[in-house]
């Protein structure tokens, strides 16, 4: 496997977790999660990187994937436990994140500190020949362990040059047939914990979209979309990003649903448990190096 080009991968990386701690700062009582959202990307163009995918802030029982839109005026609650997902990309080199936040328990909350405790584990057991299995055994005894479960349909993966979600696979658990790590891999390890049964579904209206492909001349697409969605690089857009370049919602509506008439569009609606759990994430993106692993989103100690 080609070695990434580390400099840059670093560098994402570095931007990827000074812009999760600043937003993890904002997550409070009455703040808008669309307000958060827009300032940790902007904390990304400012540092000279771009977002590899819409910054994401998933309340409660959604474990992922809940990105506002456009007119969003939900509001953060005194009691809710909140997951900050953001990502970032430099010339195409991916890192990807999470933190969680949790109002009700504050910061010795033991949900939190079991997917925390969980992802520290599952690196320590990490490098090149890596049993992705014995990694899974790290993430499920060590939540198991605090009463807790590992949400079972939610995993891990790797990142590569432009692409936010590639092979291998990391689950939460120790899956028997999963391979090992290699040298060169960069991959995203994510416990999400749950004081609920461990399985999420789709629920609710999407706001993230990716390209199956790159838009051809003969797909007929209107220019101003083709420009609008190419400022992504292929990587995931939401609705309120394609807003401004397109002018109105009205717009942005008629471009979804041209992408999508032409199959040319996956969507990615809020996975959620049962209403009434609760659930935590703690992410980082790590490089597998020929000696070991190198987590590319972990700040300097001060």
């Amino acid at each position: 496997m080609k070695p990434p080009d580390l400099e840059k991968l670093r560098r994402s990386g570095f931007i990827s977790a000074t812009a999760r701690e600043h937003g993890k700062k904002l997550i409070k009582p009455g703040a808008k999660v669309a307000d958060i959202a827009c300032e940790v990307e902007q904390v990304i163009h400012d540092m000279g990187g771009k977002p590899a995918f819409p910054a994401q802030l998933s309340r409660n029982h959604i474990a992922a994937h809940y990105c506002s839109a456009p007119d969003d005026q939900t509001r953060i609650q005194a009691d809710d436990i909140v997951k900050l997902d953001l990502g970032t990309q430099v010339d195409g080199y991916v890192t990807d994140n999470a933190v969680t936040v949790d109002l009700r328990d504050g910061p010795d909350s033991l949900l939190v500190a079991a997917s925390r405790m969980a992802l520290d584990n599952a690196i320590s057991v990490m490098g090149p020949g890596a049993s992705i299995t014995a990694i899974g055994e790290q993430i499920e005894s060590t939540i198991k362990a605090l009463g807790f479960s590992p949400v079972y349909n939610l995993t891990g993966h790797g990142v590569a040059r432009y692409i936010i979600h590639c092979a291998p696979s990391i689950p939460n658990f120790p899956d028997r047939k999963a391979g090992h790590l290699r040298a060169n891999m960069t991959i995203a390890c994510e416990p999400f914990v749950t004081d609920g049964k461990g399985y999420i579904q789709e629920s609710g209206v999407a706001e993230v979209f990716m390209l199956k492909r790159d838009i051809r001349e003969k797909d007929g697409v209107p220019q101003d979309v083709i420009e609008a969605v190419a400022v992504t690089e292929g990587l995931p857009f939401a609705r309120r990003q394609l807003l401004p370049r397109l002018g109105s919602a009205k717009k942005v509506e008629e471009a979804i649903r041209i992408l999508t008439r032409k199959g040319l569009i996956e969507d990615y609606p809020p996975l959620c448990e049962k209403p009434g759990t609760r659930i935590a994430q703690t992410e980082h993106t790590i490089f597998i190096s020929e000696t070991g692993a190198e987590v590319l989103t972990r700040l300097p100690e001060a």
